[in-house]
């Protein structure tokens, strides 16, 4: 059974930073997208990043480029994402999802099959 495990949520300031990671098993990392998505109180989950481990493209959100990257760690198994100059409206539960497939954007949540359980972030102001 495939299982992802989220780890690296937590409380920070504004304008700090924080690594999420991914760790998946039974699921290896040749030819998949591996993605993250984000989740506010009130709102829809929320496309952030995705990596097409086939070629390295990454693609993300308008509202974290230039403040967040992805990446992966294949022979780990783990994928990452990186979140700097972090803002309050990042506050939101994270959640890394995995599949058989390319990153398009905008990626959506129904075209992944396997997700972690979610990690939360805080921001303060």
């Amino acid at each position: 059974e495939v299982q992802l495990v989220e780890s690296g949520g937590g409380l920070v300031q504004a304008g700090g930073s924080l690594t999420l990671s991914c760790a998946a098993s039974e699921f290896t990392f040749d030819d998949v997208a591996l993605s993250w998505f984000r989740q506010a109180p009130g709102k829809e989950r929320e496309g952030v990043s995705c990596l097409s481990t086939s070629d390295g493209s990454t693609y993300y959100a308008d509202s974290v480029k230039g403040r967040f990257t992805i990446s992966s760690d294949n022979d780990k198994n783990t994928v990452y994402l990186q979140m700097s100059s972090l803002k309050p409206e990042d506050t939101a539960i994270y959640y890394c999802a995995a599949e058989v497939y390319e990153c398009g954007w905008p990626v959506m949540a129904y075209e992944f099959g396997h997700w972690g359980q979610g990690t939360q972030v805080t921001v303060s102001s």
